[in-house]
């Protein structure tokens, strides 16, 4: 009988060091999808802040920290990173288990900036994108969520299916920037 064994999205590819900057792979215990009832969202940013210390965040921002954090992800969408949702959330949210469904890294470093700024449109000066603010944008070719969570630090999630590319990507820039610095 064969034995299968569990394997993370980004078993093998991560971490990545090159230059100062390194990409580390997170695996949160559980991803949920959190979509408010209509005319819900002051009462499931209640319930949330009572079952995981957190309010429900607003359009681009995150609210929580490392190991428990939700993430606006869309109109009406949060994804809840770390915890399982408390079942209270129900009463207030359509929840939906995305555990599986996504990659999950951090890119930390000195020239994090200027990597992520070969791949994405986004402004990312400090004033612009501030720590806790979110987007969904495109990755190189890839649709990504983009947080800021430390002042040289984001977390980038992508699906599952596309981890190989997310790391090809995020090395190969990575190795741009390390050369313009001369690293």
């Amino acid at each position: 009988m064969t034995e299968l064994t569990a394997r993370t999205p980004g078993a093998g590819l991560f971490p990545i060091e090159i230059g100062g900057n390194t990409v580390r792979e997170e695996t949160p215990e559980a991803i949920t999808a959190i979509s408010p009832y209509r005319a819900r969202e002051a009462d499931l940013s209640a319930a949330l802040e009572a079952a995981h210390g957190m309010a429900l965040p607003g359009s681009g921002r995150s609210t929580g920290k490392a190991g428990a954090r939700a993430i606006w992800f869309d109109r009406d969408m949060v994804m809840l990173l770390g915890p399982r949702a408390e079942a209270a959330l129900s009463d207030h949210a359509a929840l939906t288990d995305q555990s599986d469904a996504w990659t999950v890294v951090r890119l930390d470093g000195a020239g994090a900036r200027d990597v992520l700024a070969r791949l994405t449109p986004l402004d990312l000066r400090d004033g612009q994108f501030k720590r806790g603010h979110t987007a969904r944008s495109e990755l190189a070719h890839l649709a990504a969520s983009i947080t800021r969570v430390g002042p040289e630090a984001w977390q980038i999630m992508v699906f599952r299916s596309l981890a190989r590319t997310l790391a090809h990507d995020l090395e190969t820039a990575m190795r741009g920037v390390a050369a313009r610095a001369g690293a």
